[in-house]
Parts: C-alpha cells; sequence; structure tokens
C-alpha cells in the first residue's frame, strides 16, 4: 500500500531544552486505520500536531499526500481534518452554521447534501438546528468529528476522540470509524484505551518519552509478542512447586490452589500435554484447567516499561 503520511526524522525541542519528539519515523498507510498508544506526556498529540502544521517542528520532514508540510502547507491541511482533545465550540451557535462555516474556511464551495450526508452519518441530522450549548459531551464530539469532515479530507486525525465519553458512546463512535474507513478516509487515532486500539485499529503504535518503539499489524504484534497462561486448580493447595517441576515456567496463585504455566504462543509446541502428565506424576490432582491470552494491554505495559 501506499503511504499517505511519510514522517521521517522529525524532532521537536522546546525552549528549556524538552525533548517532545525524537527522531520519529513513520509511515502511514492510505485507507488504514492506526491506533498510537502511549502514556500521558509520551508525545501523541504533539506528533499530530506538527503533522497538522499547528506545531513546528525541530528537524525532519512530513510529507501528506506527497506534500511537504512546510514549504506547502495550504496543500497539505486541505488533506487533514483533525478532532482536537478539547471541546473547543461556539455555544451559541447552530449544529449546521458551525459545520458549514468549517468547510468554507478550507475554501470549499457550499454543498448542503455533502453537509446534510455528513451530519447523518453522524446521527447528527436531527440536531442541525439545536445550539451547541444545547447538546450532550457525545455529541459535541460528533459535531468535532462533523467540522473535521466537512471539506472532505482523506487523512483524520482523532487526539483522544472517546475521552470522557461512556461505554456505549465509545462503542458507536467506533462503528463511526469503521464506517470511515469504509468511506476511504485514512484514521489515525491516539488513545488511552487499550482496548479502542484492540477493536478497530490495523496497526498499532507505541510511543513513549518522544520515540516510536513499534510499529506492528495488531494481529502480528500480539501472535508475536502475546503469551498465553494456563490455570490449573489443584484439588489440594500446594506450599511450593515440587522440585520435580521446576523447568516448567511455573508459579502458585490464590494461596497455593492454582498453579499458572506461561507459554509462547507462536512456539512450535506449548509443552502442555507433558506437563499435565508430570503434574499427575507429582501427586498434584486437577481439579480445573483454563487459559488467558495476554491482551494487548499486557504488551503495551511491558514495551513502555522496557523502554524506561
Amino acid at each position: 500500500m501506499t503511504a499517505i503520511v511519510s514522517v521521517q526524522q522529525l524532532e521537536k525541542t522546546y525552549e528549556g531544552g524538552f525533548e517532545a519528539l525524537k527522531k520519529v519515523s513513520l509511515d502511514i498507510e492510505e485507507g488504514e486505520i492506526l491506533a498510537l498508544l502511549g502514556p500521558n506526556g509520551a508525545g501523541k498529540t504533539t506528533l499530530i500536531s506538527t503533522i497538522c502544521g499547528m506545531v513546528s517542528p525541530t528537524g525532519g520532514h512530513v510529507k501528506v499526500g506527497g506534500y511537504d508540510i512546510i514549504d506547502e502547507f495550504r496543500e497539505t491541511r486541505r488533506l487533514i481534518g483533525l478532532v482536537p482533545q478539547e471541546i473547543n465550540l461556539e455555544p451559541f451557535e447552530r449544529v449546521l452554521n458551525t459545520v458549514r462555516f468549517s468547510r468554507g474556511l478550507f475554501g470549499k464551495p457550499r454543498n448542503d447534501a455533502r453537509i446534510e450526508q455528513i451530519l447523518r452519518q453522524l446521527s447528527l441530522w436531527d440536531k442541525k438546528d439545536a445550539r451547541i450549548m444545547e447538546l450532550s459531551g457525545g455529541m459535541k464530539r460528533r459535531v468535532l468529528i462533523a467540522k473535521a469532515l466537512s471539506h472532505d479530507p482523506r487523512v483524520l486525525f482523532l487526539d483522544e476522540p472517546t475521552a470522557g465519553v461512556d461505554v456505549e458512546l465509545r462503542k458507536d463512535m467506533w462503528e463511526i470509524v469503521r464506517g470511515l474507513k469504509k468511506d476511504g478516509v485514512t484514521i489515525i487515532l491516539t488513545t488511552h484505551y487499550i482496548e479502542e486500539a484492540e477493536a478497530i485499529a490495523d496497526r498499532v503504535g507505541v510511543i513513549s518519552g518522544g520515540e516510536i518503539l513499534l510499529v506492528k499489524e495488531k494481529d502480528a504484534l500480539m501472535s508475536q509478542m502475546g503469551r498465553k497462561e494456563l490455570s490449573i486448580e489443584l484439588q489440594t493447595p500446594i506450599d511450593a512447586i515440587p522440585p520435580a517441576l521446576k523447568t516448567y515456567d511455573l508459579s502458585l496463585a490464590k494461596e497455593g490452589r492454582v498453579v499458572i504455566y506461561s507459554y509462547d504462543t507462536g512456539a512450535e509446541r506449548t509443552g502442555i500435554t507433558q506437563l499435565l502428565g508430570d503434574l499427575a506424576q507429582a501427586g498434584l490432582v486437577l481439579k480445573d484447567v483454563s487459559t488467558h491470552q495476554s491482551s494487548l494491554e499486557d504488551i503495551f505495559v511491558g514495551l513502555v516499561e522496557d523502554a524506561r
């Protein structure tokens, strides 16, 4: 696939010497959903703001749709839609006028049919004549998305789009994002909700301390770095792992009533069959067995801790 956003060796150092971005390189493919994960202060918002032309880089280069973000600012900005973290809308303006005005800011001719289409897509059409101040927080976020889509961008940046939104509305937002992808929009979202990345992203990027730690396809990342745990509940609790089982990666839980076996999901052999046999030989009687797959959150936490 073709990279619609290309970031090469991007740097941002603020007055006082703080390095917000440290030689960040990242290619974002056309038509994909990329989730950018990172703790607070990792550089997520700085990266987005720089690509969108709101923050001046200290070094490096960024191109959007083949245009340089500095030398060809107007061309790149027309290709980009941005939904910021903060809700900053004119409270007394009506929804329809707010979105229509945003389209005009980008020099696009008036197109009421297109604005209606966007508002219907975001379940806002019945609120078109409502003032912004009359809307719920979730509806205001939808208005922000409508504003960002009003000039038909090819790339949409969502900076913490579901922050402060309840679980039900968050899932509605995920459906909106999936629908935008079907329309051919490339989507980059920053989030601290791990389940958000698991639910909708094609690829996952992890950023910490202004550096990109990795960018991988979500499924490949979980397959490559994920681990499974086999929980073996015993009929009778034990105080310690028997010496005959020391060669296995075992630990005790729940006051000796559960034996935990960790194994690599990508390994050719799990060793479970041999383990169960050795448990019986060691005189341990099994009551129940269950497995747990490590989540993207487990992987993320491990990566960030390793980077510190």
